[in-house]
């Protein structure tokens, strides 16, 4: 596995500010800056600000302010970035940069927003040489992302709200060792220009040689505040979270691990088990009823066929088993608590069905040749949200509550999985996959995914989560009451101390 590196390996300037700043291990100044830099962190709203002056990064050498830790082996950088008032130069910058060194002619990468609009990706292949630039067609990224696997290094750029765009640079040799960090410049030795860093998140990556459903990486619990995009971490561990539910009191979250379940309080951002008896490989398929009363669990038992669904109180206690054989994992429950909604895989194929919440008789309501999964109720009973991939490429679907009526909802951009609908009924809010990493039938762990939303009643979908996960992201109903936010998880292998 890779690892963070918390100290430099070598000696910094004497007038570097060698002390931590949020998640960052300092700042300082890169080059012969008139007008000394800084760089400060906000625990309230997990915000950073960088100050810098200097020339520019450009030619073979550089003037700016950068706020930094030391990293090895493979990362992804991700923040949402804006500058503070109007500025002097146009080409004032802020983004993310790799460097050899601390040195102005260090060779570096950069992912880059200026001023005016040109967002492209900047590098200087050795120490010394003319920085050579890729300009994207995007004008005005505020979502910038740098990426790191072996020496080769990706940029993906997006207005908040729509897809990245991507460009990329391969066998640029900066070392293993290397600094991580964001930055402003000014473009003018006189001036010092200021960015605002939101929603920052250093992340390492699966390795290759990660083992799928045997090994994990870390995860985070967010919570993304749907309106505006805003991200918190509320709580972060070493292990494998999945699938947050959001009680309907708006206190707490349900969650999976280890194949128990847990709650969080989000008051105290403390976990602790929620009882269920016996039933103890509880996957990320677990459905709150609507009233909050009841909770939905889905749970691996081999002799049965694999995953079979049971009910248990809210408050913990022994569950009862629901349907009789595997698979079957848990999606929906309706809003009069009567009906259960899940995925079962029977003759060899995977369908949507309906069956009585005390049990009973399944009812199979989708008959299409393919996989049918993720469905769940609408808050008012009358249709079922699910996903499909009959088509080819996995699409968000539609359908009456008794199965008729079958449409498709997404248009086949990307592979869509898991609509959850928000408690007032306005909003869908899913899971999108790249088509160039995910085939149509496949959700992994570990892939880069959109959280996106759009209106019930159709519409372009928008971008409001750029995330590392997949699988346990968000495979349940994620939306707090009042349908203002979502919870979900993102990974990363080595899970940093919360900055507070």
């Amino acid at each position: 596995m890779f690892c963070l590196v918390l100290s430099a390996a070598h000696c910094l300037p004497a007038f570097s500010q060698h002390k931590s700043i949020g998640v960052f291990d300092g700042s300082l100044d890169i080059g012969q800056v008139l007008k000394p830099g800084a760089a400060t962190y906000n625990p309230k709203n997990q915000q950073y600000e960088v100050a810098g002056s200097g020339y520019n990064i450009w030619f073979d050498k550089d003037e700016f302010h950068y706020l930094w830790k030391r990293m090895e082996g493979d990362f992804i950088l991700y923040t949402r970035a804006k500058f503070v008032g109007e500025g002097v130069d146009p080409h004032r910058k802020v983004g993310w940069m790799v460097r050899s060194d601390l040195d102005g002619n260090s060779p570096h990468i950069n992912a880059v927003v200026h001023g005016d609009g040109l967002t492209s990706l900047q590098y200087r292949e050795a120490k010394g040489d003319s920085t050579k630039e890729i300009r994207t067609d995007l004008k005005g990224a505020d979502v910038i992302q740098l990426e790191r696997k072996g020496n080769t290094y990706t940029m993906r750029v997006a207005r908040f709200g729509q897809p990245f765009v991507t460009e990329e640079v391969k066998n640029l040799e900066l070392g293993d060792n290397v600094y991580v960090g964001l930055f402003t410049g000014a473009h003018n030795k006189d001036v010092l220009e200021k960015g605002i860093f939101r929603d920052v998140r250093i992340t390492v990556p699966a390795p290759d040689s990660l083992v799928p459903y045997r090994q994990y990486l870390g995860s985070n619990i967010e919570i993304l505040d749907v309106a505006t995009g805003n991200r918190e971490i509320v709580y972060t561990s070493p292990k494998s979270l999945q699938a947050p539910n959001w009680t309907p009191d708006g206190k707490s979250l349900i969650y999976n691990s280890d194949g128990l379940m847990y709650t969080l309080d989000l008051a105290s951002r403390k976990p602790g088990v929620l009882p269920t008896g016996d039933v103890k490989n509880n996957n990320n398929d677990h459905v709150l009823s609507f009233d909050g009363r009841m909770l939905g669990l889905s749970s691996g038992v081999e002799k049965l066929g694999g995953s079979i669904i049971y009910t248990v109180p809210v408050t913990g206690g022994t569950p009862k088993q629901i349907t009789p054989k595997g698979p079957s994992y848990l999606h929906g429950w309706s809003p009069d608590g009567k009906s259960l909604v899940f995925t079962g895989q029977r003759n060899k194929e995977f369908d949507i069905y309906r069956v009585p919440a005390k049990g009973g008789k399944e009812v199979r309501l989708t008959t299409a040749q393919g996989l049918d999964d993720g469905p769940e109720y609408t808050p008012d009973g009358k249709y079922i949200y699910f996903n499909s991939n009959r088509t080819g490429t996995m699409q968000i679907w539609r359908m009456k509550a008794d199965g008729s009526g079958q449409e498709p909802v997404t248009n086949g951009e990307f592979h869509d999985w898991f609509p959850h609908v928000s408690p007032n009924g306005k909003w869908l809010v899913f899971v999108s996959f790249l088509k160039s990493e995910v085939e149509a039938g496949d959700h992994p762990f570990y892939k880069h995914v959109y959280l996106r939303m759009m209106s019930i009643t159709g519409g372009e979908p928008k971008v409001i989560a750029y995330v590392y996960g997949g699988q346990g992201t968000i495979n349940t109903p994620s939306w707090s009451p009042d349908s203002k936010k979502v919870a979900f998880i993102s990974n990363s292998d080595s899970i940093e101390p919360q900055a507070k």
